[in-house]
């Protein structure tokens, strides 16, 4: 995973963060920008078009050309990171060669001197010698984009399985992992003539769904919706102790509801936020890590989540609608233990009140609230049975017909034009990511090795122990711990399609239902961006606010706490379902008040405060981590013990402060605090008609 940069020069106002898999780009300018840009803005068109005229050729045709589109912008976009020379912001000859090469390669499947589309998927099985080292150069290719785009460990990963797709005829036969083997040729026609390779359901999702929402997002940007989000969690809070880490929070939250990028979404709440923080007393890493916590959570907010959870819509063959409804709740359990520690962050360490704006929330409602209004649409439509694509696409329109009500920040033709173009460059890591991921879903595929490393995870965890419920538990905390390795090193996209591929039928085959199982994978996917060492949000943030990277990864970690347990709710028991509002509604508000008691346990065991009654102790900490753990497994016995423990640790904290009464609190300063620093708010006050 890399760090986020945008893809236009300093004065792009197109130049927007979107996604959190994304490496330093190039800022082009001159005819290298312009054409792009143009180049770009055809792909949108065709995507639009494709959501309304669906080429008559078929997916996998649309596919190809679409990638066509946007394989060779990546050698012009990204860098080569070699140590090659040339200029920093303008592709060098070899970017143009390839990026030539990509788009020879990519077309070469509708080429009609070689017979046409429809030959060569005549050809599938059979791939002629052409036919192979055509598939074999975009092979190169895509793995380079990859490199380019994320760093080097997706595409040693994606080695690593070509190399066991070829040699894994090698293996002695009685091991679990072995198979018959495979040609190159084989290799090279799962990968360029199927629908599981290059074409599959990954690069499927980022030409129909993702790229449709960058566009949508970067339509927001341009309109002022983002600047709006920020000023109004600013001027929410007002005057009070914990206004500063209120407003973060509430900005990561709504920012994320349109950004779907964590290490963007923190990056732009901090630029706005930090001196606010700053003021109240946060010291940088305790901030930064806030802020990366805050960020993160916009990968799992509706409407627009992460990359992913398209992935999730399309392998569970559900709609995107469906995910959205397993998400809400997860979603407030994840905010709400960020707030808890807030709030006793705000206690415990003194943190002091800051002045607000003089702008109200209610006047900027007033004046800006129309900004909601295109998510809004986004979920009526999809309630109406529209389909993903196009309720984004009426949302987009919407959002760009509503920039008209704010003179400063109208849509004109040539900012449509920089917000379309600017969607396709912001989903071209995505494209790269889900490309190479082909590779591994074709060679698990034709391997069977998805089935056999399952099955090795069963059976290592019923090599402990033979009751059913251990196995299960043991089987959920090691895919939960292979999931947060595989996430230091790869991507979010990529780190889920590999363990559902791998993991997911671990866990099918122990019962757990297919829904809590793709959502338990999807969220131990997203939590990567805040586990140290390669926390990219804490990273981000802590750029920011000037602290240490690792202090503020682990702080990022303390806030995200709850994050890493829920999920396993999901899968332990049945009642785990009812999390993802799935069952009866008196069993899912149970278990959303059950799973909120047991997130304020953890807060309180990470914090070390108890509400109402002050410092926790030792035991009482402890006591509140196994109440949080209990409650968590949503059983009567274990939720019952759970209460139990948790008013233990309330009471032993009380007996704890009668014992060592706190020290009075200092005085506060006689003048008032300073202003902070803050960027005037979009203007409130409604325009008089003429």
């Amino acid at each position: 995973m890399g760090e986020d940069r945008s893809l236009g020069g300093p004065g792009d106002p197109a130049a927007v963060h979107y996604d959190e898999e994304e490496r330093p780009a190039r800022a082009l300018t001159g005819r290298f920008g312009a054409f792009v840009s143009i180049v770009a803005f055809g792909v949108a068109l065709l995507v639009l078009w494709q959501v309304f005229r669906p080429l008559a050729q078929g997916s996998q045709f649309y596919l190809i050309i679409f990638l066509a589109g946007t394989l060779p912008l990546v050698f012009l976009a990204y860098r080569m990171g070699l140590g090659t020379r040339g200029g920093r912001d303008r592709p060098t000859v070899a970017d143009l060669l390839l990026a030539v090469l990509a788009l020879v390669v990519c077309l070469y499947p509708v080429n009609p001197f070689g017979g046409g589309y429809d030959a060569f998927l005549n050809r599938q099985g059979l791939l002629e010698s052409v036919d192979v080292a055509f598939g074999a150069v975009l092979l190169v290719l895509v793995v380079e984009a990859c490199r380019r785009t994320t760093g080097w460990a997706l595409p040693v990963v994606c080695l690593g399985f070509l190399a066991y797709g070829y040699y894994g005829g090698l293996l002695p036969q009685h091991l679990p992992v072995a198979h018959a083997g495979l040609d190159f040729a084989q290799i090279v026609d799962a990968l360029y003539n199927s629908g599981s390779g290059f074409y599959g359901t990954p690069l499927d999702v980022a030409a129909t769904y993702i790229v449709l929402f960058t566009i949508y997002g970067a339509v927001l940007e341009l309109s002022g919706a983002s600047r709006f989000f920020v000023d109004l969690s600013v001027a929410a809070f007002r005057r009070s102790r914990s206004a500063a880490g209120r407003t973060a929070v509430a900005a990561g939250f709504l920012l994320g509801t349109v950004s779907g990028s964590g290490t963007a979404t923190a990056v732009s709440v901090g630029a706005v936020t930090w001196p606010m923080l700053r003021k109240a007393g946060y010291p940088p890493e305790q901030a930064g890590g806030m802020l990366a916590a805050a960020g993160v959570g916009a990968i799992l907010s509706p409407p627009t989540l992460g990359a992913a959870a398209f992935i999730v819509a399309e392998y569970l063959n559900v709609s995107y609608l469906t995910v959205l409804g397993w998400a809400m709740i997860p979603t407030v359990l994840y905010y709400l233990g960020i707030l808890l520690a807030v709030e006793i962050d705000v206690r415990r360490f003194g943190v002091r009140p800051v002045e607000a704006p003089a702008v109200s929330a209610r006047r900027l409602l007033l004046r800006f609230g129309y900004h909601f209004s295109s998510l809004v649409l986004i979920v009526v439509l999809l309630a109406l049975g529209q389909s993903a694509t196009r309720a984004v696409v009426y949302a987009t329109v919407l959002a760009a017909a509503l920039s008209f009500l704010d003179r400063r920040v109208w849509l004109t033709p040539r900012r449509v034009f920089e917000a379309l173009a600017a969607g396709v460059r912001g989903v071209l890591p995505v494209v790269a990511v889900c490309a190479a991921a082909g590779i591994i879903t074709a060679t698990t595929t034709k391997t069977g090795l998805g089935a056999q490393l399952a099955s090795l995870l069963v059976s290592g965890a019923q090599a402990v122990t033979d009751n059913p419920a251990a196995v299960l538990a043991l089987t959920v905390v090691l895919a939960a711990v292979a999931l947060a390795l595989l996430g230091l090193a790869v991507p979010v996209t990529a780190s889920f399609i590999i363990g559902w591929v791998i993991i997911g039928p671990a866990l099918l085959a122990l019962g757990v239902p297919a829904p809590a199982a793709a959502m338990f994978v999807f969220y131990y996917s997203v939590l990567s961006e805040v586990t140290p060492p390669t926390a990219l949000a804490a990273v981000g943030a802590s750029a920011i606010t000037g602290g240490r990277a690792i202090p503020t990864m682990w702080q990022a970690l303390k806030y995200a706490l709850p994050a890493f347990l829920v999920p396993i709710a999901f899968v332990l028991t049945e009642n785990g379902e009812h999390l993802l509002a799935r069952g009866p509604a008196a069993g899912v508000l149970g278990a959303t008040v059950v799973a909120a008691l047991a997130v304020l346990g953890l807060a309180v065991a990470a914090g070390g405060w108890v509400f109402g009654i002050g410092p926790a102790g030792t035991p009482s900490r402890v006591l509140a981590a196994l109440a949080g753990l209990a409650l968590l497994y949503l059983e009567p016995v274990a939720v019952a013990a759970g209460a139990a423990a948790l008013v233990a640790a309330a009471v032993l904290a009380a007996l704890h402060r009668r014992d060592h009464p706190p020290a009075p609190p200092p005085a506060a300063p006689a003048s008032a605090p300073a202003p902070i620093d803050q960027p005037e708010p979009s203007d409130p006050t409604p325009r008089r008609s003429a």
